[in-house]
């Protein structure tokens, strides 16, 4: 696959990249915070398959089509950045009130799901994770799977991590719903608009 010595490396990068602020580990951190473990854990559920769709889709990328990958990014992050504006504007709407089930902002395993495979974080972090680390050392498809079916435990164990401190949050926040919802969707809104603005 790749030498041992980059092996370190590669887990760092794994390490960083799933640990770091992103549309997944904030909306993990605002589901939490606003309803508690249980529904954070179902919109979790989501995150989780939408990452292992994701890596797979990178592992076919990088396998098959490589060149063609660079116009399609540009249209995912569009796509990515109106599903988080989306989400955020719901927030704002329920800044403060306990949603619903019905609602469209109420954590669910469909939300998680739709946010990781339009969230360009998650795909760029698949692709340069494959082309990066694997291709340069071996091209065949079966290193690329086995680096691939890792990636999964990389992201959303992250995500985890933002759940439960949301959780473990939740109480100290409840008086002030309001305020952390506006964060939560502000922080969303800034997501979006760094997935399209020109850096």
């Amino acid at each position: 696959m790749m030498p041992v010595s980059l092996i370190p490396a590669f887990l760092i990068y794994c390490f960083v990249g799933g640990i770091t602020p992103g549309p997944a580990n904030l909306c993990s951190l605002s589901a939490a915070l606003r309803y508690g473990r249980g529904p954070a854990l179902k919109q979790w559920r989501g995150l989780f398959v939408g990452f292992f769709l994701v890596s797979m889709g990178a592992v076919a990328v990088t396998y098959c089509l490589g060149t063609l990958l660079s116009g399609y990014v540009g249209w995912l992050a569009w796509m990515g950045a109106a599903y988080l504006l989306w989400m955020a504007w719901h927030m704002l709407r329920s800044a403060g009130v306990t949603a619903a089930e019905s609602d469209p902002s109420y954590p669910s395993f469909r939300n998680g799901l739709l946010l990781q495979l339009t969230n360009v974080k998650v795909i760029i972090f698949c692709l340069t994770a494959l082309s990066g680390y694997v291709l340069p050392y071996r091209q065949s498809l079966p290193w690329l799977l086995a680096v691939g079916l890792f990636l999964p435990f990389t992201g959303p164990v992250a995500n985890l991590v933002w759940l439960f401190a949301g959780a473990s949050l939740q109480k100290i926040f409840q008086d002030h719903r309001k305020t952390v919802d506006v964060v939560m969707a502000v922080s969303l809104a800034l997501c979006a608009l760094s997935l399209v603005w020109p850096h």
